[in-house]
């Protein structure tokens, strides 16, 4: 320091110096000036002093930059990342240990010199232009750069640039960081693929869920869905049709309020998954019950169960299993029908001999008695009881009979008339019979004797139903058209009808008695007052009319039973076969084989046809009249065989004497001739069919007229 309190400056000092050191003349000039050596040596030792602090900084300075540089070249070599020092030619200047791992993933790869050669062709213009902005901008970005892999392939990453300003070199030069997006696309692609599954499965349950709500929508079964409160969640259009309850309405309803037998067992059951309830009552909107049949299905959820309960309307099923009880009640009633049938043609075959046998002997015993004898009143009564079998057998055979009658087209009114006079006879005085007609109701096909026997009974049947007491009996004759579907499922087909209907003010009939009219032998009357064959026989007249029969009665109000009859649009002349028999009936010696296995029968007929002047040869055997036949076909003029025999048929002999004499002429006899008997007698060449059992005249002319040559139908 100057003795003024200054200092020197270091560089006036060093200069001053060197005057010294080169010119030695001046030092005392600069001595004089005020600027000793002393103190000159002594601003140089400061001097010094100054450089060696500032040598210590310089020195701490440059440790710190040698730590700084150091931390920064471990830094760069270890980062995981890529990192690189390019110029703006694109030469690689310093490269870190990641780089190299993704450029040379092998020793045998070339040198990491330049990285544009690295870039992909279709991302190289890219790249270009992101070294060119980031040397006027600073930075720059690059996604999903596809780089070559050495030998590896190729890597797609992205590329960070960033400028370093750098004054020693004119050239650019920029680090440059490489993301190496492998991991992360393929991470991306599993989140994208895993996206979309998610949308695929979600897309899938909004599928199912309306898959769901359409079956749901659809089911023909009501679908009701509850919590764990019993509060209605899910209730679907076929429950709010069964229910008769909107669905808007229904919704957080309590489950007993169209179920409440379901509610008090739902706790019993939850153990598993599914359960049924059975059949059970369920209520409507307006409390009105109805049979439904349930079940239910559980699903337990942490945040509570999920009751779904199933229910199937059974109004339909109860109706039809109503229905069938009636079609199975009216099917037992046709079995026992069909079984009284059968019974009746297996014992009308011999019945019907031995009424005949007795009802030609007593015709007989009648002429051999004479009209004055004290036996013809004993005689007459014996017939009259004969005749009543008969015609018992005969309404037995009408019930039964399941053949088409021999019907022609007739005007009803003429037969109500016809049957109503001979009515008004027998009607007791307390009885008033009405009757009423309709003259202009369509004609009928059908058989006026069987529907004159269908009225009679009727009539009867509603005279004991009135009884001793004062009574009205209508008849009324009309049509109708019947529109009804239960009318049909009674038997009674839609469509017009003739009415034939018969109306008393009786006693009426109770449901019971109701169900077992129409049942054969079935009566309420004492006995010997009936036979309980009177509607089933009118039953049958129906059935074979193709008819039906109508019946609406209840205790203390009468009965009215209508016959419905299906009309024909006009009546066809009918021609009645007049068979015309000889007043006097003679034999002449004519030969008659007659063969039936009733003995009694043959007998009969022997002695008849040859009082008659008929020769007779009867056989009980039809094997030993076949054999006759074979060896003297030539020796009988008419051959009159029973149809049923033991193990033989007579359409059999039939056949055989078609086939020994063609001309012989062949009647078939039979209690029970039905239409396939019938057909099967003509097909064969029989002349007549006799009926069993039948008068002792009738027997004789019908042999007459047959040996005479005529043809009897």
């Amino acid at each position: 320091m100057s003795k003024t309190g200054q200092r020197r400056k270091p560089g006036q000092l060093f200069r001053n110096i060197s005057a010294l050191v080169q010119d030695d003349a001046t030092l005392p000039e600069v001595v004089t000036e005020g600027y000793g050596l002393p103190q000159m040596i002594e601003d140089l030792r400061n001097y010094q002093a100054e450089l060696e602090i500032q040598n210590k900084a310089l020195r701490y300075s440059q440790r710190a930059a040698e730590g700084a540089s150091e931390r920064f070249l471990t830094l760069f070599s270890s980062v995981p990342l890529a990192l690189m020092v390019v110029d703006e030619h694109g030469m690689v200047l310093e490269s870190n240990a990641m780089a190299l791992r993704l450029f040379r993933p092998q020793e045998h790869d070339p040198p990491l010199n330049f990285l544009l050669p690295l870039v992909s062709e279709a991302h190289s213009d890219q790249v270009s232009e992101s070294f060119t902005v980031a040397k006027s901008t600073g930075t720059s970005e690059t996604s999903e750069v596809l780089f070559k892999a050495g030998s590896e392939g190729t890597f797609a990453g992205d590329l960070h640039i960033a400028r370093i300003d750098n004054s020693q070199d004119e050239l650019a030069h920029f680090i440059c960081a490489i993301i190496d997006q492998g991991p992360l696309l393929a991470e991306r692609r599993a989140l994208q693929e895993s996206a979309a599954a998610l949308r695929r499965r979600n897309e899938e349950l909004h599928l199912s869920e309306n898959r769901l709500a359409a079956i749901i929508n659809s089911s023909l079964d009501a679908i009701i869905c509850v919590d764990s409160n019993r509060s209605i969640t899910i209730f679907n259009p076929a429950a709010a049709a069964l229910f008769q309850c909107p669905s808007t309405q229904a919704l957080g309803s309590p489950l007993e309020r169209f179920l409440p037998d379901a509610v008090q067992t739902l706790s019993y059951t939850q153990l598993s998954t599914h359960a049924q309830l059975g059949e059970m009552e369920g209520l409507t909107s307006s409390g009105k019950p109805l049979a439904v049949e349930v079940s239910v299905s559980f699903e337990h959820r942490l945040d509570g169960d999920i009751i779904t309960v199933f229910a199937r309307d059974l109004t339909a099923r109860k109706k039809i299993e109503t229905q069938r009880n009636v079609l199975e009640s009216q099917l037992r009633e046709s079995q026992k029908m069909q079984a009284v049938g059968t019974m009746a043609g297996g014992i009308a075959h011999d019945f019907n001999n031995i009424l005949g046998a007795i009802l030609g002997n007593v015709e007989l015993a009648k002429q051999d008695a004479g009209a004055q004898s004290p036996a013809i009143t004993s005689l007459l009564e014996i017939e009259k009881a004969g005749r009543r079998a008969r015609d018992l057998v005969r309404q037995i055979l009408t019930f039964s009979r399941n053949e088409t009658p021999k019907r022609s087209a007739i005007h009803l009114p003429e037969v109500v008339h016809e049957t109503t006079r001979l009515l008004k006879v027998t009607l007791p005085p307390s009885i008033d019979l009405q009757v009423r007609i309709d003259k202009q109701v369509p004609a009928v096909m059908a058989d006026p004797t069987q529907v004159e026997q269908a009225l009679l009974n009727l009539c009867t049947n509603a005279m004991h139903a009135i009884g001793s007491e004062r009574g009205v009996i209508s008849v009324e004759l009309g049509s109708t058209y019947n529109r009804s579907l239960k009318e049909e499922r009674r038997g009674i087909s839609r469509g017009h009808h003739v009415t034939l209907a018969v109306r008393d003010t009786g006693t009426g009939i109770s449901p019971t008695t109701m169900e077992r009219i129409f049942e054969p032998f079935f009566t309420t009357k004492p006995v010997g007052h009936g036979t309980g064959l009177g509607l089933a026989v009118v039953h049958g007249i129906m059935r074979t009319h193709q008819g039906s029969v109508g019946v609406k009665s209840a205790p203390g109000t009468g009965s009215v039973f209508t016959l419905y009859f299906p009309p024909v649009d006009a009546p066809d002349e009918t021609v009645q076969l007049e068979v015309s028999f000889p007043d006097n009936v003679r034999g002449n010696g004519k030969h008659v084989m007659y063969v039936d296995d009733d003995e009694a029968l043959v007998f009969l007929v022997e002695r008849v046809l040859t009082c008659k002047g008929f020769r007779v040869s009867s056989f009980t055997d039809p094997h030993l009249a076949s054999v006759a036949l074979r060896e003297r076909s030539q020796d009988f003029d008419l051959l009159v065989t029973d149809y049923n025999m033991p193990g033989f048929c007579g359409v059999d002999l039939l056949r055989e004497a078609r086939v020994v004499r063609p001309d012989l002429p062949v009647a078939l006899a039979s209690g029970y001739v039905t239409a396939e008997i019938e057909h099967s007698a003509f097909a064969e060449g029989a002349r007549a069919l006799i009926h069993k059992p039948n008068d002792v005249e009738e027997l004789c002319d019908i042999v007459q007229k047959l040996v005479s040559g005529h043809v009897v139908g």
